[in-house]
């Protein structure tokens, strides 16, 4: 059941901050936008509501597969490192066990997340001014008609390992990220549930859930900037080598805040987003036991 309560979970919580991560996608790896609301107003203006939600439908498939198998994977490993370490996999875990388990479910969760992260950034910044927009010249037609499109032609023009640019800093970002994720949630519903109680209630849940979600952003947004650079890079581009590369010429060019551009806006997003996965995970997992009890 982890990994329907995580798939859950997971697609209500992208329908809900992803005009966020559009915005935040164009501040991290275009210069002339002055800041969140200029970056919002911007796209509003050229591209209407629709910009914002540019590749969501396969966005909110994917991330609904990817949370399922994040969450069906940390529970599992979480089970086993229990097994190991304790002799029982419903022992109560420590504070390594978690941060272990969350770690390995973020390194499993990368290798089917890379293409769908590679698609949705090039989605995201690619410009398509909306028909009401005047303009003396004729609108063009985007390179990309849609999200499998794009896969389609990344993979033709940049072959199979077009699709997992950027895989080593999503890699780093994925598995320190989700260790501090599970750890911070599963820390937070501990002290704050009430001694006496086995589970904690639904407004613990929510606070656990978004207070974890705006730490592991806060913690992961250097790497999801080097991520999301590298990304960008099409066939005929050559500007970074790799992630070390990456990081150095955008911070010789910008300087070391260029690393924490969109913080602020990952740790808005996060908060509601990782709210609504969590009371959702909760929910799910909470009503299937207490059916599965009835019967």
């Amino acid at each position: 059941m982890d990994f329907i309560a995580g798939a859950i979970g997971g697609g209500l919580s992208t329908a809900v901050g992803y005009p966020l991560d559009t915005v935040k996608v164009r501040i991290q790896t275009e210069r002339h936008y002055n800041g969140i609301w200029h970056c919002i107003q911007e796209t509003y203006r050229t591209e209407k509501v629709r910009g914002f939600y540019k590749g969501v439908s396969a966005s909110v498939l994917s991330v609904s597969v990817i949370s399922s198998v994040s969450f069906g994977t940390y529970r599992n490993f979480l089970c086993s490192i229990c097994k190991l370490r304790y002799g029982a996999a419903d022992a109560k875990p420590s504070k390594l066990d978690v941060s272990l388990a969350g770690g390995g479910a973020g390194a499993v969760r990368v290798l089917l997340m890379a293409p769908i992260e590679v698609a949705k950034v090039r989605m995201q910044t690619q410009r398509n001014p909306h028909p009401s927009v005047a303009s003396p010249q004729p609108v063009p037609q985007p390179k990309y008609r849609g999200s499998l499109h794009c896969l389609k032609v990344i993979a033709k023009e940049e072959g199979f390992w077009g699709l997992y640019k950027g895989c080593s800093a999503l890699l780093c970002r994925d598995c320190s990220s989700s260790a501090i994720y599970f750890l911070t949630y599963s820390a937070l519903c501990d002290w704050l549930t009430p001694a006496g109680k086995n589970k904690p209630g639904f407004l613990i849940v929510l606070l656990s859930g978004g207070f974890a979600g705006v730490l592991a952003w806060g913690l992961a947004t250097p790497m999801d900037v080097i991520k999301s650079r590298m990304q960008t890079e099409e066939s005929d581009q050559h500007k970074y080598k790799g992630l070390v590369h990456c990081a150095r010429e955008s911070v010789r060019k910008e300087g070391a805040k260029v690393l924490f551009k969109g913080l602020g806006l990952n740790c808005i997003r996060a908060f509601p987003v990782n709210m609504v996965v969590f009371v959702t995970y909760e929910a799910v997992l909470r009503f299937t036991d207490h059916y599965a009890n009835k019967k």
